[in-house]
């Protein structure tokens, strides 16, 4: 199956699961569930939350995560400091790339954004593989993290 089509389908998997009135977290969590488990190229998936301008683990599945990521520093600051969803190809040749596993090889992040447009965390998406993830999952992602800007 075509990734646009696995995409479309896992919108529609976690459009009937979440419900923007209920608590984020609980949202975020089911959405890292669905995806780490039907992506068999996402090793790492997670969400990192901008709290009082901190960068902080928030729902995630996959290996030990960093708790708290350094300001300014690696592909999530970048996804925030850039209000856009970054791929990175290959981790080693980001500058400032923050290993919380030396396993990760390739990269996708994607802003969370609220109901006033105000960036407030962002999902992160490791690979075990060079050059896992493109514009496809750059696409599907955001559509999909689109379902939690209802929240406030």
């Amino acid at each position: 199956m075509n990734k646009i089509k696995r995409y479309e389908r896992l919108y529609n998997q976690i459009k009937e699961q979440i419900d923007p009135s209920d608590d984020l977290t609980a949202n975020m969590a089911t959405i890292v569930a669905i995806l780490h488990h039907k992506m068999e190229y996402f090793f790492w998936t997670g969400f990192y939350r901008l709290v009082e301008g901190e960068l902080i683990v928030g729902p995630y599945q996959g290996p030990v995560a960093c708790i708290h990521l350094e300001k300014s520093k690696g592909v999530c600051w970048a996804g925030i400091n850039q209000g856009a969803s970054i791929i990175v190809p290959d981790v080693e040749k980001f500058p400032g790339h923050i290993a919380c596993d030396s396993r990760s090889k390739s990269e996708i992040v994607v802003p969370v954004r609220n109901s006033k447009n105000e960036i407030i965390g962002l999902l992160d998406v490791d690979s075990k593989d060079l050059n896992s993830f493109d514009e496809e999952d750059a696409k599907g992602l955001e559509k999909i993290i689109a379902l939690l800007a209802k929240h406030k």
